[in-house]
């Protein structure tokens, strides 16, 4: 099946399921935006790499250019708790001359998946994209992770298999900040 048709027969996403609610994170819930990252990097066998506290958060969320957005799902007593999260941020293509969104991290806790919360961040996300005229969503997937890739494709994604992600980090990084880092032409 082809992108083309996999995008115009994926599903139109309006509403949350029956008792899931997604809203926008605020300031406040920093710390419970921290909590879920490091349940993802847990997930992913990177716990050391989660190094961002609730305070971190909250600065972002404050901040702007960070959208976060919570799912909250009815508990039995009559409570909520937080089932997942998706932490997005503004980007900009050239080529279309327009922002967009990059998905850093979309989290569903493990006893709250399959119940279509991650499929109701996606339609949310959209909606956001069109409400701002935004070009395109995008975001990364581990290789090995073939189910969320089966997922993604349910909603009409597609690789960019053309594209490697680099990354300059830590001490690499700083080595290009400092006075006098030797420059390449």
């Amino acid at each position: 099946m082809s992108t083309t048709e996999d995008t115009v027969n994926a599903p139109t996403i309006t509403t949350a399921p029956p008792g899931v609610r997604l809203r926008e994170a605020t300031a406040a819930d920093g710390g419970t935006v921290a909590q879920l990252v490091r349940e993802l990097a847990e997930h992913e066998h990177e716990p050391q790499a989660a190094t961002a506290t609730g305070e971190d958060f909250a600065r972002a969320l404050e901040a702007g250019g960070v959208g976060c957005l919570l799912a909250e799902v009815d508990r039995p007593d009559g409570g909520t708790e937080v089932a997942g999260m998706a932490l997005w941020y503004t980007t900009f293509s050239t080529w279309q001359g327009r922002h967009g969104m990059w998905l850093e991290d979309l989290y569903v806790r493990p006893e709250h998946r399959r119940r279509g919360i991650a499929r109701a961040f996606f339609g949310r996300l959209g909606a956001l994209c069109a409400e701002r005229g935004y070009g395109r969503l995008e975001w990364c997937v581990l290789h090995g992770n073939t189910s969320a890739q089966a997922f993604y494709r349910t909603l009409g994604g597609a690789p960019q298999d053309e594209w490697a992600l680099w990354r300059l980090d830590g001490e690499r990084l700083a080595q290009h900040g400092a006075p006098g880092a030797p420059t390449r032409s």
